[in-house]
């Protein structure tokens, strides 16, 4: 049950409650899967926009495949890597609504690049919250496209070897160079500070929607304490450490019209 119309005792202030856009049940995630602070980012952003009636969310393959439980607006689910194709049919034939995918880095960087890449060509107007975790979660922690150099995950258990699997994908550096994308932002999950700095991105990249600017992308570094063999504080150091040397965090693509939105 969410509570919407609850009243602080005398001389408290309510600060802080469940975002309207978040259903209020135990999600699926691993204790410290940072999957949930970026649930609760978009849900804010969705709401503070008032764009809970007007939202659509695709789902595809994945840890991510359940979000469809833990958002209160309308979704549906892809097949793996398709969240973009299946965004960008819903756009254009309801370009009223507002489209978000929610993909993690197998689904998006793996199965479904040319997807990705073929919807931030064309310049298609949606969403895209872009989970990158350096590893494949829900199948057993095996090697992403995203894996850095060195790691270890079940399936390079020597850790990534480049001369034989080459280099982790860079996407939004990728994407960053095609003429359709509007908003191109890496952010990171690992800190207070960077967890707000993610929170503007999402709500930014909204905005570029609602204004029909063109396509628009959130990529998240973000902890896999399980897979990853960590307890959750060393998975959020890890991030710091390991991720952001690599995934530089910053805004890699932001046209005039979308700066002209703050």
């Amino acid at each position: 049950m969410i509570i919407t119309d609850f009243t602080p005792p005398a001389g408290m202030e309510l600060v802080y409650q469940r975002p309207e856009s978040l259903v209020d049940v135990q999600t699926h995630y691993c204790p410290g899967c940072t999957h949930g602070v970026a649930h609760r980012l978009l849900a804010e952003a969705i709401d503070e926009l008032d764009l809970r009636e007007r939202s659509i969310l695709v789902a595809p393959v994945g840890c991510s495949v359940f979000a469809y439980r833990y958002f209160e607006v309308d979704s549906c689910v892809a097949a793996h890597g398709r969240a973009p194709a299946m965004a960008t049919g819903i756009k254009r034939v309801q370009p009223e609504n507002i489209v978000i995918t929610y993909q993690g880095d197998g689904d998006l960087a793996s199965i479904g690049i040319a997807e990705i890449i073929h919807a931030a060509a064309r310049g298609e107007n949606i969403t895209t919250i872009f989970i990158n975790n350096a590893i494949y979660g829900m199948t057993g922690g095996q090697m992403a496209p995203t894996t850095l150099p060195g790691q270890k995950t079940t399936s390079s258990p020597c850790g990534r070897d480049v001369e034989s699997t080459g280099f982790p994908l860079r996407v939004c550096e990728m994407l960053a160079q095609l003429d359709g994308a509007a908003y191109i932002v890496r952010r990171s999950l690992h800190d207070v500070k960077n967890i707000r700095k993610a929170k503007k991105a999402i709500v930014t990249a909204l905005k570029a929607q609602v204004n029909g600017l063109g396509f628009g992308m959130v990529e998240l570094l973000s902890s896999c304490p399980t897979n990853w063999g960590m307890s959750p504080q060393q998975a959020l150091s890890w991030i710091e450490t390991n991720m952001i040397p690599y995934y530089s965090l910053g805004e890699y693509k932001v046209i005039d019209a979308v700066n002209a939105l703050d």
